[in-house]
């Protein structure tokens, strides 16, 4: 019995590093209330000094985070709940230009509603840093990301950047091609660890604790 179940967490701990597993029993679900991501977004052409850059609030749905044994990341974001900040707008400008983007030509949110990155390699690069390289999943493609982290404070703090175009999304220009929004994208991020999961509960897909069998 007690070796079936040694294999059953071994098992579960290698299957982390898959996008259709679960996340070992050292994981933390993500607090999703603390934790910050944030696009930012680019002007470019000609007359790019009367357009406007745009700064993009994405909350975090869900996730979990394991800094213990095999570490790994895993994060899920909505597609439809990405709210453009910019306070230099009016606000029916700026409704006009959250439509856009979560309408066909950027996100598409309706057709791909979710946004998910899980990581598939994370090594250390010093006290408190990491490099952590996984798929992101976005626009009904899969890219590989490779960025740095930075723990302090409790938090995991990072920047990484995409270019539009690698997930199938032509940048909007208008006036003629005159105004551009850049093909890459910054994004910040900062994820902060709600409270660990109990030894025999691990979180399938959707965020939901699956308990362990102990009689196993």
């Amino acid at each position: 019995m007690t070796q079936f179940r040694a294999t059953t967490f071994a098992i579960v701990g290698i299957a982390m590093l898959s996008a259709d597993a679960g996340v070992a029993v050292d994981a933390q679900s993500i607090d999703v209330e603390l934790s910050t991501l944030t696009v930012h977004v680019y002007k470019t052409g000609l007359f790019s000094a009367f357009a406007d850059n745009h700064v993009i609030r994405a909350p975090i749905a869900g996730g979990r985070i394991s800094e213990e044994g095999t570490r790994a990341v895993e994060l899920t974001l909505k597609a439809a709940q990405m709210t453009v900040l910019d306070p230099g707008l009016s606000t029916d400008k700026r409704a006009e230009v959250q439509a856009r983007m979560r309408g066909p030509e950027v996100l598409d949110s309706e057709r791909y509603p979710d946004i998910r990155f899980v990581s598939t390699r994370i090594a250390p690069e010093g006290a408190d840093r990491w490099q952590v390289t996984g798929d992101l999943s976005l626009h009904g493609a899969s890219r590989p990301l490779t960025f740095a982290v930075v723990r302090g404070d409790g938090r995991l703090r990072g920047t990484v950047s995409i270019r539009q175009r690698d997930f199938g999304i032509q940048p909007i220009s208008i006036a003629g091609g005159t105004v551009k929004v850049k093909d890459e994208l910054r994004i910040e991020f900062e994820i902060v660890g709600a409270k660990r999961l109990p030894d025999d509960d691990v979180l399938d897909r959707s965020g939901r604790k699956v308990s362990i069998d102990k009689g196993r």
